[in-house]
């Protein structure tokens, strides 16, 4: 694999670094262009308002979507928009709370002319590549993982707040991003899949900010190679890149896959026109692709399978110093008692959701299952199809049959292994998964209470090769035989049957279902002339994910109920957070006394100021589009977050969108964060600071306050902000913006 270190231009289908068409023009020949300008509004090619096609939901998002929508007078979904259930969809915790919120999501879809999806029906990114991704269109789901570019379809997953603004008739407005061109070649040898190939970009392109917040546009010769399902399975994963969006070229490959799920005429072809330019070049050959695993704890933190069991030790170590400082002293974290005879131990293995669960990788596992076993000690092999239409063809053709004979258990479809809410490991455990994402505090780790599992990531060909071997790490290039290659044959009736289409007919008589769980947003302030927030957790993680900052699994129960999900906020990497940011907002009498000595130091009025909180942490918001991670925060008093850089634009947005400054201290500069003016339980004054965002200040001038009273003067910036977002934080948040 090799990174251009300059732009190219794709000429006549070859590489080059120099042509006679000028790089202005030619970028107007890239795919991402021709989609996202048919798609802007504004008139300008440079600043982008887009209204999207459609628009997709799953059961942790939709509720607080529709509750923000509704606050800020939502009459009718003006385009068709699906609410799945793939991730609450289990029911089984919070006694009636999860199907409380699949009975709201139903009533919204009546009402409001939407598209329900039932539990265990399919998974929101299976059900969005069946039923609504097209040529040429965009989509926009709340959901990180919302990529359908291999069939066509430009789409973005974004926070709740995001969708929201679809909702009441308004637009997604970004500066038109760079784009990077994937060029492919070659073939993929015997044993490799998509997930292998997934995983060779992220090594090379996550740490070096590659094709963040950019377009990754797959061309050349060697797509053609692939099938339908491998380029999906390929293209899911540009998540963990963290780029903007993803499309490829489509050809005979894709027509078909649209024909044979009854939808012909949303195939076409999409190509670059003529000589188009890219800002770099990601060139793989996919004969050289070997299978992968992603060690703990990210899915660039990968390697050959060959690599991990020839230097198995080399490899444990660097585990056990990532875990270091995530976790510091909290856990004695190790993969040392996994290695049996030389050989990596794997307790469990998963083929799940919007990235395993594909017909093509699970009928895969069960040809290299068929006459195997996976024994019977710890080692468990769990397999998720991505729908029922899926489930339905495994079950005719006979792979099923060959799975659950090999001591597999087929489950209905569910997103609960990828977040820890499904097929929790064990304290200690190590599992192998064909999932999205193996982030720390995700899979069901509980680090406060001691108990950590590990997750690796690997391709389902590789998983049924090692649940062949007992649970002993195995390389699916060792298996010999050649697949069976049955072909897909996509049965809708289920969802003719199950699935709520109102077809854009909306239903206003029909009265939404609330459970008791399911609450309004609390009002939120405006921002005030001069702002004082005292930091409530600092934290100096590399990266800090979504998933550290509110906690997925069995907290998801409580998406609905704001100051219930709130209550879990940092719960797992900085339990004492909630306390402290509560203890602000409700200005506890320790803090009103705090906040008279701040301000005498300051020379100010306590009167004359607004009070708020913030986090600080190096790189936030890797992972998840979940709205929640920001929100949470807003709704226990913070004004800001503080960093050096924000790991994705998605969590950016999500906290203007609730009305939280996104302060920039140093930017992007890491070392910086090493040496802060201030620390935690200090407090920080930004004077003027209505003034200097509705004046789009470039920069802010702070002053931070020790709690003994020492003042030290420092700058903050924000970035660019648009003028809506700018307008939105100074409302208090979205819902007071658009409410007026």
């Amino acid at each position: 694999m090799k990174l251009w270190n300059t732009g190219a231009y794709l000429e006549n289908g070859k590489l080059v670094e120099k042509s006679n068409i000028s790089e202005t023009e030619a970028r107007k020949n890239t795919m991402a262009w021709n989609i996202m300008q048919g798609h802007n509004t504004s008139g300008d090619e440079k600043a982008l308002k887009i209204k999207f096609d459609k628009i997709t939901s799953h059961d942790i998002t939709y509720v607080g979507i529709i509750q923000t929508a509704r606050a800020s007078g939502l009459e009718k979904f003006p385009i068709p928009y699906a609410l799945t259930n793939c991730h609450n969809s289990l029911c089984a915790v919070g006694g009636t709370i999860n199907d409380d919120d699949h009975m709201f999501g139903l009533t919204c879809a009546q009402k409001y002319g939407g598209i329900y999806v039932p539990p265990h029906q399919a998974v929101i990114h299976q059900f969005a590549r069946e039923m609504l991704a097209e040529c040429g269109k965009m989509i926009l789901g709340s959901d990180s993982h919302t990529r359908y570019g291999a069939l066509g379809t430009m789409a973005i997953g974004e926070g709740g707040g995001e969708l929201a603004k679809q909702l009441l008739g308004k637009t997604y407005d970004v500066n038109m991003p760079g784009v990077v061109a994937v060029y492919m070649t070659g073939t993929p040898v015997f044993g490799v899949g998509p997930q292998d190939v997934a995983l060779a970009i992220i090594k090379a392109v996550f740490d070096n900010g590659y094709v963040k917040n950019k377009v990754m546009e797959f061309v050349g010769p060697g797509i053609s190679n692939l099938s339908a399902d491998f380029r999906i399975g390929v293209d899911v994963m540009t998540t963990e890149t963290t780029c903007l969006s993803s499309i490829w070229t489509t050809d005979s490959k894709i027509e078909e896959f649209y024909a044979n799920h009854g939808r012909a005429a949303a195939y076409k072809e999409i190509k670059p026109t003529g000589t188009a330019y890219y800002d770099g070049v990601i060139e793989i050959d996919l004969s050289e692709i070997r299978p992968m695993i992603a060690m703990p704890f990210h899915p660039s933190c990968a390697y050959t399978i060959d690599e991990v069991n020839g230097n198995l030790m080399d490899v444990i170590e660097a585990c056990e110093k990532r875990a270091k400082v995530s976790f510091g002293d909290k856990v004695d974290f190790t993969l040392k008692n996994k290695v049996i005879d030389g050989k990596l131990y794997c307790d469990q293995g998963i083929i799940a959701g919007c990235a395993g669960g594909s017909y093509e990788n699970i009928c895969a596992a069960a040809d290299i299952l068929k006459n195997a076993n996976t024994g019977n000690d710890k080692f468990t092999l769990s397999v998720y199809p991505a729908s029922t239409p899926i489930y339905m063809e495994i079950m005719k053709n006979g792979a099923a049959v060959e799975l659950l004979k090999a001591g597999a258990i087929v489950k209905t479809a569910f997103c609960g292994p990828c977040f820890g809410a499904g097929d929790t490991p064990a304290n200690g455990a190590f599992s192998i998964r064909h999932s999205t994402r193996n982030f720390p505090n995700r899979e069901g780790s509980k680090i406060q209470s001691g108990q950590l599992s590990s997750v690796a990531l690997m391709d389902a060909r590789s998983i049924a090769a090692t649940a062949a071997n007992k649970g002993f790490l195995t390389a699916a290039t060792k298996y010999e035989e050649d697949y069976s290659k049955k072909p897909y044959f996509f049965d809708k009736s289920i969802y003719e049957n199950r699935v709520y289409d109102s077809k854009g007919v909306a239903k206003p008589e029909v009265e939404i279902q609330f459970g008791p769980n399911i609450k309004d947003w609390p009002k939120m302030e405006a921002l005030g002339d001069n702002l004082l927030v005292k930091v409530v957790s600092e934290i100096h993680d590399p990266v800090t994910t979504t998933d550290e900052l509110i906690p997925s699994g069995e907290t998801s129960s409580y998406r609905s109920n704001p100051l219930g999900l709130a209550e879990f906020t940092l719960s797992r990497k900085d339990p004492a957070y909630v306390g402290r940011a509560k203890a602000v907002r409700d200005k506890d009498a320790s803090v009103k006394a705090e906040v008279e000595k701040v301000c005498k130091a300051l020379g100010v009025s306590v009167s004359d100021v607004q009070l708020g909180s913030t986090i600080y942490a190096t790189k936030p918001g890797d992972g998840s589009a979940r709205e929640q991670a920001a929100s949470c925060q807003r709704v226990l008093g913070a004004s800001a977050n503080i960093a050096c850089e924000y790991a994705t634009k998605r969590y950016r947005s999500n906290l203007m969108n609730w009305g939280m400054l996104p302060f920039l201290y140093k930017t992007g500069d890491l070392e910086a964060s090493k040496k802060l003016p201030f620390a935690n339980d200090d407090y920080i004054y930004i004077p003027n600071v209505k003034k200097l965002v509705a004046e789009k200040a470039d920069s802010y001038k702070a002053y931070a306050v020790t709690p003994d009273g020492k003042v030290t003067e420092f700058e903050l910036t924000t970035g660019d902000m648009t003028d809506d977002e700018r307008k939105i934080i100074l409302s208090g948040c979205l819902i007071n913006f658009y409410r007026g």
